[in-house]
């Protein structure tokens, strides 16, 4: 059976609460990426999860909650985490924290930890006050491929993998969200970035955020992390610059993507950008939308040039690197 893409209305928040706390699936909007959603108190429910998404056991699950007696449910506060959480949340933070016995062991892949963040969603977040429960939602799209941002792209994805959909629009940040190790307040861990910089979660802090150096590298302790991670089927070349020259050496069959819009661009069919003026919001917006459109236009190769690194580019940067990253 193929998915329903459902409007918002209070009689169908309540609908789609039901089938939650019945076990069932429901894909949700957040102002990140598009998650898929289930009970994560109920074990069975949340292999649901992975066995729609060809998810492996290993890849922990980030657990969304309204408020701050449901993270008392699933997690050990400190005040490192109450802390950001007066700046961040609700918004696209996750933080690590020390997992409660309530968290079934394959939301967390087995870990004593566990990822939580307070989304900013209205929908979701009013879906969350109607079903009273914590609920585990990974990116709604077959594991490893690119981050759905629109209730289409989910449907697209899943097919009749998933029965629920519920639209929220295109979402308003379009990359997953930063996480953060803060189970020691005074030695957090960047351990994903997102449009929350590392800098911004220092002033907070009050003490240095450490960002490992490698990507890939040692256990997986969040959503994320792997060496190679949402990409598209092409092949995905990087540059550290497009220029008019190399795409003139290039093959006709070949698309680049330029952070801005390139004066030299003119009428090239094969060449696109993420942002006009250069806002990295606004690329960051529109990264996997546009990864996806060129994935489906059947170009034999993709490149695409790194951004600057202020604000989110560092998190545009990581996607484009696990994109491109090539399979062990």
């Amino acid at each position: 059976m193929a998915a329903t893409i459902h409007r918002g209305t209070p009689p169908t928040l309540d609908r789609l609460a039901r089938v939650l706390r019945a076990g069932g699936l429901v894909a949700v909007p957040t102002e990140t990426v598009y998650g898929l959603a289930a009970n994560a108190l109920d074990a069975r429910a949340c292999r649901r999860i992975f066995r729609a998404k060809g998810r492996p056991a290993h890849d922990p699950l980030i657990v969304h909650i309204a408020d701050r007696p449901m993270l008392e449910r699933i997690a050990q506060p400190n005040a490192a985490v109450d802390r950001l959480a007066r700046v961040f949340w609700p918004g696209p933070l996750t933080v690590i924290l020390a997992r409660k016995p309530a968290v079934p062991k394959v939301v967390t892949a087995g870990l004593s930890s566990v990822a939580v963040r307070m989304p900013a969603h209205p929908l979701l977040r009013r879906l969350l006050r109607r079903c009273g429960l914590p609920l585990a939602a990974p990116s709604a799209n077959p594991f490893g491929y690119l981050s759905p941002t629109t209730a289409a792209h989910v449907r697209d994805g899943l097919g009749d993998r998933v029965r629920h959909i519920l639209d929220g629009g295109p979402c308003r940040h379009g990359l997953e969200s930063t996480i953060v190790d803060v189970r020691d307040p005074g030695r957090p861990v960047l351990l994903r970035p997102g449009v929350i910089t590392a800098r911004q979660l220092e002033r907070v802090l009050g003490v240095p955020v450490r960002v490992p150096r490698r990507r890939g590298a040692g256990p997986v302790r969040a959503p994320g992390q792997l060496a190679r991670h949402y990409s598209p089927r092409q092949p995905l070349a990087l540059h550290g610059r497009i220029t008019a020259a190399m795409v003139a050496r290039g093959a006709g069959d070949e698309a680049w993507i330029c952070f801005r819009r390139p004066a030299w661009a003119g009428g090239r069919k094969n060449v696109f950008w993420l942002t006009a003026r250069g806002d990295a919001r606004e690329a960051g917006r529109r990264l996997f939308a546009l990864l996806r459109r060129l994935d489906r236009q059947g170009w034999r190769r993709l490149h695409a040039g790194l951004v600057p690194a202020g604000g989110p580019g560092a998190a545009i940067n990581d996607r484009l690197r696990r994109a491109a990253a090539r399979s062990a």
